[in-house]
């Protein structure tokens, strides 16, 4: 994985001048919605996005991008009717169970990303036995935000630093962006390079606030169900034909690329 942790500076990775992404991160939003046309229950729609998901692994593996990272529930969303939470969460059960084995034979690392501890026990289990199994995998880091969200991320960043500054371990004035970007969740990979969501809403919702400050943004229409390859195609199609500056001006991009 590329060094991100650059001092005081913009984290910039391969996709600076490549066409292909090296991390994708994706709010796989319009399961309930999904169901709801097809007069089907809003659990059914989740389980046809698993499907989604597993289309979009091998889609990643084949193309080389290095990391996936996948919203699948956000610290907001236990706000939801409590019927559904507990289906979402005998979801994410029997997923854990069922996928790994798969992910581990394909090359892939699962990793969950967020406050794990509100989940039970049984949860809890299998995602320690699932990070366990597939820790040495190199073909593909997939990340799992679970019950995750941005500012989350960032308090408990912050709090680690204010604790270090209590104990004497660090100045204030020491406390920069880069350190708090290490401890941040996913501090040791490369930030998004594209941002896809699906069922057209246009906004971030509390994913990842501080990795996406430099990413490219995708919104599309399509259901999270029906976000089949040929979907996915067109958002790396579209990022493709962006040129991504971070500050620089096109004609150093440019200079880069051919250098």
């Amino acid at each position: 994985m590329t060094d991100n942790k650059n001092d005081n500076s913009v984290p910039l990775s391969r996709s600076l001048t490549s066409e292909v992404p090296e991390h994708v991160a994706i709010i796989m939003d319009g399961n309930g919605r999904w169901a709801e046309r097809k007069g089907k229950p809003r659990i059914a729609g989740h389980k046809a996005g698993v499907e989604t998901v597993r289309e979009i692994i091998r889609s990643c593996v084949e193309k080389g991008i290095q990391v996936l990272t996948l919203f699948a529930f956000s610290s907001e969303n236990w706000r939801r009717p409590q019927k559904e939470v507990s289906l979402l969460m005998s979801l994410f059960l029997a997923a854990l169970q069922r996928e790994v084995k798969k992910l581990h034979k394909n090359g892939v690392q699962l990793r969950i990303v967020g406050d794990t501890t509100a989940f039970d026990e049984k949860i809890q289990a299998q995602i320690e036995k699932s990070e366990a199994l597939t820790r040495d995998n190199d073909t593909l880091v997939l990340n799992i935000a679970a019950n995750y969200g941005g500012q989350w991320d960032i308090t408990q960043s912050v709090k680690k630093l204010a604790h270090e500054v209590e104990a004497g371990k660090l100045a204030a004035d020491d406390v920069s962006a880069d350190l708090i970007r290490q401890n941040l969740s996913m501090s040791d990979l490369p930030d998004p390079d594209l941002f896809i969501r699906t069922g057209g809403e246009q906004r971030i919702s509390n994913f990842l606030i501080w990795q996406l400050a430099y990413t490219e943004l995708y919104f599309t229409d399509i259901l999270w169900p029906d976000f089949d390859r040929q979907a996915f195609e067109a958002a790396l199609e579209s990022f493709a034909g962006r040129q991504r500056r971070f500050g620089h001006t096109g004609e150093q991009i440019e200079k880069m690329k051919n250098a």
